[in-house]
């Protein structure tokens, strides 16, 4: 088993519906019950993904949901399921822990949708290390939006532009340029552990460039500064145990950059599909690559971009296929997600949806309906480790 290799790889936002208390989560005061994001961009417009297809994508969309995805019920040829999140959450943080073996023990920290949305004390503190009179915004907004909206008001008095969502997260935007990144970066990383004491799950550092309502663009130097896991996760095991980790994408920030070996970090998600392919070829014997999606979210969902989720699908799908064409005999792969953002739903923020585990590697077969730390779970079984606290193989 330690020749074994595994890959667990999350599909930001790619949701299957059908989660059981989607009714207690909410978009603009309406609950997310009925969201389901690959149900209803196949509805819209049939997909093409015949990598993900074949390893039951649409059979896990039935099975969670008992809706059609158009274009995606190839028999399984897969290992497929769906999971269910016990976490009370739909938010990164929430998603990646408990696929990593740690359910989230706490009720997060939202701020209000009102006008101020922070409390005195935090727009004080971030004051005080910006070094402003104030703050723009204090709002929940759209990240997009919200730079269109304030933009021009930042580059004229250097206020620094705070947001918010009906995530436990506090965005800061701020021109990479004028502002500095240097400075944004060092101001969320500094903010950051007031939040967490508040049990707040993130604090985010959002650049942007531009010179004008139309012309402001976010770039892709984001920072996440995520309160830190409150239990052992399968990086932590795996990396205790003498394992290489690799982290693509923002997996690092995720986990406050606990257990893991090596970093591999790009502008995009065409960057980090270079990452996952070359780790494909070349991650040791007995590793453990762990790796996130983010664009599916930040460009699509949010945004309620349907046709631009739709392509985002389909391109990944190829990327999955040359991908699985590196792999080895004896290794696994996980496809899964960490929560939906339906950009057919109302509203701008994420959608309680169940998601779905597709596997390679091991065995053509339904795991039926798990949990998110099963995923975990069975990711240490395959590299033959000692098991987390929380979850149970289905290999």
């Amino acid at each position: 088993m330690t020749e074994r290799r595994a890959f667990l790889i999350v599909m930001d936002s790619v949701g299957i519906g059908g989660a059981p208390d989607a009714d207690q989560f909410f978009n603009d005061n309406l609950p997310d019950t009925g969201a389901n994001t690959v149900a209803h961009i196949a509805q819209a417009r049939p997909l093409d993904m015949p990598n993900l297809a074949r390893l039951g994508l649409g059979a896990a969309v039935r099975l969670a949901s008992g809706q059609e995805a158009p274009g995606l019920m190839a028999p399984p040829q897969g290992l497929w399921g769906a999971a269910t999140e016990v976490s009370r959450g739909k938010d990164t943080p929430s998603g990646h822990w408990e696929i990593a073996g740690v359910p989230v023990p706490w009720d997060w920290h939202y701020f209000p949708d009102s006008t101020p949305a922070f409390p005195p004390e935090v727009t004080a503190r971030i004051c005080e290390l910006a070094g402003t009179d104030g703050i723009l915004a204090d709002c929940h907004a759209s990240g997009t939006q919200v730079i269109e909206d304030f933009g021009a008001e930042h580059l004229r008095t250097g206020w620094p532009i705070c947001y918010t969502s009906v995530d436990s997260v506090l965005q800061i935007a701020a021109h990479e340029d004028r502002f500095g990144l240097d400075r944004l970066i060092r101001l969320c990383e500094t903010l950051a552990p007031m939040l967490h004491a508040m049990r707040v799950g993130r604090v985010i550092a959002r650049p942007f460039v531009g010179e004008a309502p139309g012309d402001f663009r976010r770039t892709g130097n984001r920072r996440d500064f995520a309160i830190a896991p409150p239990g052992r996760t399968i990086l932590d095991i795996a990396q205790g145990a003498g394992r290489v980790t690799h982290a693509v994408g923002k997996i690092g920030d995720i986990f406050s950059h606990r257990g893991i070996t090596c970093l591999h970090k790009g502008k995009s998600d065409a960057d980090l599909a270079g990452h996952l392919i070359r780790l494909g070829s070349q991650a040791e014997p007995g590793s453990l690559t762990f790796a996130n999606f983010v664009e599916f979210d930040t460009n699509f969902g949010h945004r309620r971009d349907i046709a631009g989720y739709a392509a985002q699908l389909e391109w990944f799908d190829g990327v999955a296929g040359r991908f699985l064409a590196t792999l080895r005999p004896g290794d696994l792969a996980i496809f899964t997600a960490d929560h939906g953002n339906d950009p057919s739903w109302h509203g701008t923020d994420h959608t309680r949806e169940r998601v779905a585990v597709l596997g390679h590697g091991a065995g053509a077969r339904q795991v039926g309906l798990v949990g998110f730390s099963d995923i975990g779970a069975s990711i240490l079984a395959h590299l033959g480790l000692p098991p987390s606290d929380h979850g149970r193989s289905f290999l």
